[in-house]
């Protein structure tokens, strides 16, 4: 049988409630103990009631945290490219398939959170282009 990890993250919106984790009883059931309440948001953690957070106990949720971190940034990444998927779904769909009550239902509010998309990511665009060197010179 495989053991226990000695702690439990159980994830929240804006970050994770720490428990740590034992079997070390008579009945040799699990025991889960919240040690501790993360921000990944903010990096604050807080610990619960009464107790006090050792060296190893800090060290292992830093270390979940930046995890956490680079899983969300993936996932915030990937939902991107789904959206892209999305995009090119949404224009099959309306040019193949969706009837004109369909049209009248969803071109409003597609027509303006794309014009949206558009204006943020051409002023972005800009912003890189003004900030980046020119061309041939070393910076």
């Amino acid at each position: 049988m495989t053991e226990l990890p000695e702690y439990y993250f159980r994830i929240r919106e804006n970050g994770a409630a720490v428990f740590r984790a034992s079997t070390e009883n008579r009945q040799r059931r699990i025991e889960m103990d919240e040690i501790a309440v993360v921000n990944i948001r903010n990096g604050n953690v807080r610990p619960h009631g009464e107790h006090v957070l050792n060296a190893e106990e800090t060290t292992v949720i830093a270390e979940w945290i930046e995890e956490r971190r680079a899983v969300l940034a993936d996932r915030d990444i990937d939902d991107i490219h789904r959206a892209i998927d999305y995009l090119n779904l949404t224009t099959h769909w309306a040019q193949s398939r969706a009837s004109d009550d369909d049209l009248d239902d969803v071109t409003d509010r597609l027509l303006l959170a794309m014009h949206d998309l558009r204006s943020v990511l051409v002023r972005k665009k800009a912003d890189r282009i003004m900030a980046a060197p020119p061309e041939g010179e070393d910076m």
